[in-house]
């Protein structure tokens, strides 16, 4: 489901891809997270053929009000940090660059630990 910001003018549309490109973006930047895994078998295959996708492990749920998202991250992280202050550092991240981008409220940014990189 799109969120909706409703103007005087008119409606702005942010479609549930665009929100997940910019998360994905915003985890990405954070030391310690090295890549992103699958939530689907369509992102395995790009996976596979070696597409770079910036939403590949990322779910993006909207909120019946339209304008409150929770997000949903599938990480690989590095060997060696610190997982709890790599995790605190992406929600961070990740909450205040999608509400300054967007303008949408951010619940709740839920990272899942998927796999360690040596």
């Amino acid at each position: 489901m799109p969120a909706n910001l409703l103007y005087d003018l008119g409606t702005v549309t942010l479609t549930d891809d665009l929100i997940a490109t910019i998360a994905g973006t915003a985890a990405v930047e954070n030391y310690g997270i090295v890549a992103m895994n699958s939530k689907s078998a369509a992102d395995a295959i790009l996976q596979l053929v070696g597409s770079e996708n910036m939403k590949r492990g990322v779910k993006v749920t909207v909120l019946s009000d339209g304008t409150t998202l929770d997000i949903d991250l599938h990480v690989t992280v590095m060997y060696g940090v610190s997982l709890p202050a790599v995790a605190q550092n992406a929600v961070s991240n990740v909450k205040y660059r999608v509400e300054d981008l967007t303008g949408l409220h951010v619940r709740n940014v839920n990272i899942f630990v998927e796999a360690i990189k040596v």
